[in-house]
């Protein structure tokens, strides 16, 4: 039996630094207050590759150029979590609350996590995981997003999930459903029919820290 290997594809050349697919992710997943799975950064000097442990060079703040006028250059970095085929984040949880589905998919179960941040310390890239310290706060007196979204616990470290509970009922990701650029791309890697195949197919592609070994889904066409 085939098994699929879920992974996503994002246009850094139509990218444009909207943000819809953080506020997507925000509503979808009724995150709390400052915890997010996705995030864009501004990237001043359009070298992605360096991106890693606690640094994102050349960002300083949303939609400000880098450079000398009238030779500036301006780029968006979308990150999250990546979705390894060799997470490094698997197997320093001591209780088994990170992990990995057959489908590729990286999650963690909130209800064995101890919130130690192992998994955190661990993995090669910046702010992809959060720890939610105390009783999550929200925006709103009510609750948002899909009815099954993920549930948020004091105590608990979160991170993208893919959307998993999208994906499990045939849809996409929240951060693809309201990118206007048409920059994400997702599917079955392993199928060479699927969009985010065809996406890549003589394109040229990088990822974050391929120093790391972690060989991310999650493919960046520059």
């Amino acid at each position: 039996m085939t098994m699929t290997r879920y992974g996503m594809a994002i246009d850094l050349n139509r990218c444009f630094g909207c943000q819809a697919c953080a506020a997507a992710c925000k509503v979808a997943n009724n995150l709390p207050k400052d915890l997010v799975y996705n995030v864009v950064y501004t990237k001043t000097d359009k070298d992605y590759s360096t991106f890693g442990q606690a640094v994102v060079k050349g960002a300083i703040t949303n939609d400000v150029a880098g450079g000398t006028y009238p030779d500036c250059t301006l780029g968006f970095l979308p990150v999250q979590c990546q979705h390894c085929q060799n997470p490094a984040c698997l197997d320093v949880c001591p209780t088994g609350a990170t992990q990995k589905r057959e489908d590729g998919i990286v999650w963690v179960d909130d209800e064995l996590c101890i919130g130690c941040e192992s998994c955190i310390q661990a993995c090669p890239y910046d702010e992809v995981r959060t720890l939610i310290g105390g009783d999550p706060e929200y925006y709103l007196d009510i609750v948002v997003g899909e009815a099954d979204a993920p549930t948020h616990r004091g105590g608990t470290v979160e991170k993208c999930t893919f959307c998993h509970n999208l994906i499990d009922r045939g849809e996409v990701p929240a951060c693809m459903q309201c990118c206007p650029g048409r920059a994400r791309y997702w599917g079955d890697l392993d199928d060479p029919e699927s969009e985010i195949s065809k996406a890549i197919e003589g394109r040229e592609t990088m990822f974050l820290r391929e120093d790391a070994g972690t060989a991310p889904n999650v493919y960046y066409l520059v």
